[in-house]
């Protein structure tokens, strides 16, 4: 019987030779550094060297990751937008879709959101690639709150079980994303109960 091996006899694995080790502290805040940039001066004048400089790193460390900002903005932006909203389960279509309507204006109304999003939008206009990633994003990920939201309220009989998702996405955002981003107008709680009753309204008939 042989006795158990010391830690000093283990062996020690080793990467690779040649391979890069890619921090994750180092490239979260790479991913930060680039919210930050578009933030303080958009997808145009936004540069990898700038983005390094904001994370405190060499630009080694972000071309090790992404070969340009495309890449990196095609990667990182429909990444949080994946993470999507909350789904609320408040009960009642209603309720439902009063809690989206606020989640979603205080998300607009975030700093950063503020900047970036209106940037990212008209950036998509002049590139199609980056365009449709972020079509692809911002659908997938608000259509399947969208989604859960009209199955619920179709389970408690408020709505015919085939009430159009897209439509019901449309009613929800497009109002909001007028008011609050394009418009920068006030959207306070007597407008966000309106929409939600006409937004109910249009689904229930």
């Amino acid at each position: 019987m042989t006795a158990d091996p010391s830690p000093s006899d283990s062996p020690v694995r080793r990467a690779p030779a040649g391979a890069a080790v890619l921090r994750e502290d180092v490239t979260e805040a790479i991913r930060a550094a680039v919210f930050a940039e578009l933030a303080a001066v958009g997808y145009g004048r936004m540069s990898m060297e700038g983005i390094a400089r904001r994370a405190g790193v060499g630009k080694a460390a972000v071309y090790r990751r992404w070969r340009s900002k495309l890449p990196l903005v095609l990667d990182l932006v429909p990444a949080v937008a994946a993470q999507g909203l909350p789904v609320p389960d408040t009960g009642s279509l209603l309720g439902d879709v009063r809690e989206l309507l606020d989640v979603s204006e205080r998300a607009l109304r975030h700093p950063v959101a503020a900047q970036i999003i209106p940037d990212l939008l008209a950036e998509a206009a002049r590139s199609p690639e980056l365009g449709q990633a972020l079509s692809v994003a911002l659908r997938e990920a608000q259509g399947a709150v969208t989604a859960t939201v009209l199955r619920q309220a179709a389970d408690r009989g408020e709505i015919p079980s085939d009430t159009d998702p897209g439509l019901a996405l449309d009613l929800l955002a497009g109002p909001l994303y007028w008011r609050v981003t394009v418009m920068r107008e006030p959207y306070g709680p007597a407008h966000r109960d309106a929409l939600a009753t006409a937004v109910v309204a249009a689904l229930s008939r």
